[in-house]
């Protein structure tokens, strides 16, 4: 994998809210096809992206549980919704509602992922970036990742618990 060694700045890279961000992975999450808007919001080239981990864009502000969330739904075989805070190659961020489907060969095997992105409300940010930094915090509190995230899965289970709300509730209350 190129390691880019980007410094996160507090930049938005945009695009339209017409637009829809593309990816697909094989099943353990390595890019075979991005489409023509992931690769200029991301600011790389198809070929910097492709056989790259999906988390290339990952941007530090996210939260691991959010990942493992996905990860449990989709290789579930199940759909999943998210909202996630992504970084291109020059550090700049860019928000995105994705929805993550499962791909499946012709024996009804899973053998990759899809998702396709759009661009979110700012209200819908908003909301989620506070909740987020919560979350974060907590995974960074302790020493151990794996303790971490553990910890950060339970607050924000007990968060949804107390709202009375499934994740996949909790993603259509942010609104859109």
């Amino acid at each position: 994998m190129p390691k880019y060694n980007v410094t996160p700045i507090d930049e938005e890279n945009k695009f339209d809210e017409h637009e829809i961000i593309v990816s697909k992975t094989d099943i353990k999450g390595r890019l075979v096809y991005v489409n023509d808007v992931f690769a200029r919001v991301a600011e790389m080239t198809t070929a910097e992206v492709i056989n790259q981990p999906h988390s290339i864009i990952r941007h530090p502000d996210m939260p691991r549980v959010v990942f493992k969330l996905l990860w449990e739904a989709i290789e579930a075989g199940k759909e999943i919704f998210a909202y996630v805070k992504n970084m291109s190659k020059t550090g700049k961020y860019y928000w995105v509602i994705a929805h993550v489907t499962p791909s499946y060969d012709a024996s009804g095997e899973i053998n990759g992922y899809h998702s396709n992105r759009r661009l979110p409300a700012q209200k819908s940010i908003d909301k989620v970036s506070a909740i987020y930094k919560s979350l974060l915090s907590e995974e960074k509190k302790h020493a151990n990742a794996k303790d971490g995230l553990e910890a950060s899965h339970e607050m924000f289970v007990s968060m949804l618990k107390d709202e009375g709300k499934s994740y996949s509730e909790f993603v259509w209350s942010l609104g859109n």
